[in-house]
C-alpha cells in the first residue's frame, strides 16, 4: 500500500475545484484545467475521493448514529435535493482517458471505465435516471437522460470488458494508492462490484435483458476467469496517515465528541446480540448509575432515531446513552476509507445461494461475512468464536433473509458510503423506526432525492421529460424509480 502524502497537492493541480450543486454544462468545460497531465497522477487524486467514502449522513439515516444538537434531515427524513458533484469526477476521469490514449496508456482507461461505472451507478441510485451517454461530452451543454436500466445493463457490460482487459493487460499502474499496481486485485473489486451490482437488482430477476442470475452464477463460478475477494485483504479501502491533509476525515470533529450518539435500536440489537463490535463503535454512558457490574452490556444504551430533539437532547445531557467511540474523532488514522469490502462480498454470497442465484452454502457465507466484519473492527478470534456460537446468531429457517441483513447492516457502520441505506431500501430489512414524535416526511422513510435545483435551471426540458417518464407524483423523495419496482 503506497503513501498517499501528495495527494492534495495533486488534487489541488490536477483536478477542477468543485462547491456545491452546479450544473453538468459548469462541469464539462473549465480554461483553467491543466491541459496535460499524466494519467498516474489524476488517478491518485481520483481514488482518494472515491474510496474515502465514510458518511456520518447515512449512519444517521440508517439509524446507526443519532445527533442531538439539532433537527438533523438525514436522520429525520427531511431530506430534498440531492447533487450532481459526482459529475465532476466523472469528467476527470474522461480527462484521465484522453490522457491514456496521449501517453499510450490503456490500463488507465479500462480503471476509469470501472470507476466511471461506479460514479454512474451512484447517481442512478440517488435520483432514479440521469444523463448518462452525453453526459461525458463537453460539446452536449444539456445531455439527455437515460433509463435506468439501460443505465444499469451499460454498466454490468462495461464492468466485465474491464475484466478482460485488466486480465490480458500488460501495462503498469503508476499512481495506485489503493492496490498498489496489482491489477488481480483490481480485477476482484471490479468483479465484486459486479455482485453488488447485481444485487441492486434483485427486484428484477425476471428481466430477461439484465440476466441477474446468470450474469451471478457466471462470476461465481468461475474464479479463475472472474476473481472476487478472497479476504480482507482484497478489500477497496484507503488508509490514512498521520500527516496533515492525510488523516482520518472526522479527526478532531468537535461535533462527534460533543453531539453525536449511537441511535438506540441499533444499540438494542447489538446488546441483545452480545455483539462485541457494540465496544468498539462507541463509548459507555456518562451515567452508569444502572448498569450492572457483571454485565458489560449493560453500561451502553442509545437515543431513538426518529425520537422528540428535545427529548433526545436531554436524555444525552442526563448521560444515559453512549457516545461514538473516541477513536473516530481522536485517532487520525483510524479505520481506512471503504468503498467494498471483503465482509459485503460474503453477504452478497450468502444473499445469492439464499434466492437460489447458484449453488452455495448460505450458511458458510454468512459466518464468513460476519467474521471477515469483526476483524475489520479488531475483535479478537476467540471473541468472534463465541458470538458466532451463539443460537441468536445462527441462520434459522423461519426468516434468513432478515438476519443476514441484520448483520450486514451492523457491518457497515462507519464503512462504505450509503449502503446501510441503500441495502434497507432494497429489502426492507430491518426496520428502521419512523414512529418517533420528531419524525418527520410523515413517517416514511424516502426512496430518493430530488434533482438538484441547477437542472431545473439549464436543462429544463430534459430534466421534466425524465420526471414525467419516471414519476406521476413529480419530482418527489417519496417517488419509487425503477429499480425497486
Amino acid at each position: 500500500m503506497k503513501n498517499f502524502k501528495i495527494y492534495k497537492i495533486l488534487v489541488l493541480s490536477a483536478l477542477i475545484s468543485l462547491s456545491g450543486c452546479q450544473r453538468l454544462e459548469q462541469l464539462q468545460d473549465n480554461p483553467n484545467n491543466p491541459t496535460q497531465i499524466s494519467p498516474q497522477y489524476l488517478l491518485t487524486s481520483i481514488e482518494t475521493d472515491a474510496f474515502n467514502n465514510i458518511s456520518l449522513g447515512s449512519a444517521r439515516a440508517s439509524r446507526q448514529l443519532v445527533y442531538v444538537g439539532g433537527i438533523d434531515s438525514d436522520q429525520y427524513y427531511n431530506w430534498t435535493r440531492g447533487s450532481f458533484d459526482d459529475y465532476l469526477k466523472i469528467k476527470n476521469l474522461t480527462k484521465m482517458e484522453e490522457e491514456a490514449d496521449r501517453m499510450d496508456a490503456p490500463v488507465y482507461k479500462s480503471l476509469a471505465k470501472f470507476l466511471k461505472a461506479y460514479y454512474f451507478i451512484r447517481l442512478s441510485e440517488t435520483f432514479g435516471d440521469v444523463p448518462y451517454a452525453e453526459a461525458s461530452n463537453p460539446e452536449i451543454k444539456q445531455p439527455k437522460y437515460d433509463d435506468q436500466k439501460a443505465i444499469y445493463l451499460s454498466v454490468l457490460n462495461n464492468l466485465k470488458a474491464v475484466n478482460e482487459e485488466l486480465k490480458t493487460s500488460q501495462d503498469a499502474i503508476a499512481g495506485d494508492v489503493i492496490y498498489n499496481g496489482d491489477k488481480l486485485r483490481w480485477r476482484k473489486l471490479v468483479n465484486s462490484f459486479t455482485l453488488r451490482v447485481l444485487m441492486d437488482l434483485s427486484k428484477k430477476e425476471s428481466d430477461p435483458d439484465l440476466n441477474i442470475k446468470g450474469r451471478f452464477a457466471e462470476i461465481v463460478n468461475n474464479p479463475a476467469q472472474y476473481p472476487i475477494f478472497e479476504s480482507n485483504e482484497d478489500s477497496a479501502y484507503l488508509r490514512f496517515d498521520n500527516v496533515v491533509g492525510n488523516r482520518y476525515p472526522h479527526f478532531n470533529n468537535n461535533d462527534m465528541n460533543l453531539v453525536i450518539y449511537l441511535e438506540q435500536s441499533f444499540v438494542s440489537k447489538l446488546k441483545t446480540l452480545k455483539d462485541p463490535r457494540l465496544f468498539s463503535f462507541g463509548e459507555p454512558m456518562a451515567n452508569s448509575a444502572g448498569a450492572n457490574p457483571s454485565d458489560k452490556f449493560s453500561y451502553y444504551d442509545g437515543i431513538y432515531g426518529s425520537g422528540d430533539a428535545g427529548a433526545n437532547s436531554q436524555k444525552a445531557a442526563a448521560g444515559l446513552a453512549s457516545k461514538i467511540n473516541s477513536r473516530y474523532y481522536k485517532d487520525p488514522v483510524n479505520e481506512p476509507g471503504m468503498m467494498m469490502g471483503y465482509s459485503e462480498i460474503e453477504f452478497i454470497l450468502a444473499e445469492g445461494a439464499l434466492r437460489k442465484w447458484y449453488n452455495g452454502s448460505v450458511d458458510d457465507h454468512y459466518k464468513k461475512a460476519i467474521t471477515a466484519s469483526m476483524k475489520f473492527y479488531k475483535i479478537s478470534d476467540a471473541s468472534i468464536a463465541e458470538y458466532l456460537a451463539q443460537p441468536s446468531v445462527q441462520l434459522v429457517s423461519a426468516d434468513p433473509l432478515l438476519q443476514i441483513m441484520t448483520q450486514k447492516h451492523i457491518s457497515f457502520f462507519m464503512n462504505s458510503g450509503w449502503r446501510a441505506f441503500f441495502e434497507q431500501r432494497r429489502t426492507g430489512l430491518p426496520l428502521f423506526n419512523t414512529d418517533g414524535g420528531g419524525a418527520l416526511n410523515g413517517g416514511k422513510i424516502p426512496k430518493r432525492w430530488m434533482y438538484p435545483d441547477s437542472e431545473r435551471q439549464y436543462n429544463t426540458l430534459n430534466l421534466n421529460a425524465a420526471i414525467t417518464k419516471q414519476y406521476s407524483e413529480g419530482d418527489n423523495i417519496n417517488a419509487t424509480m425503477w429499480l425497486l419496482k
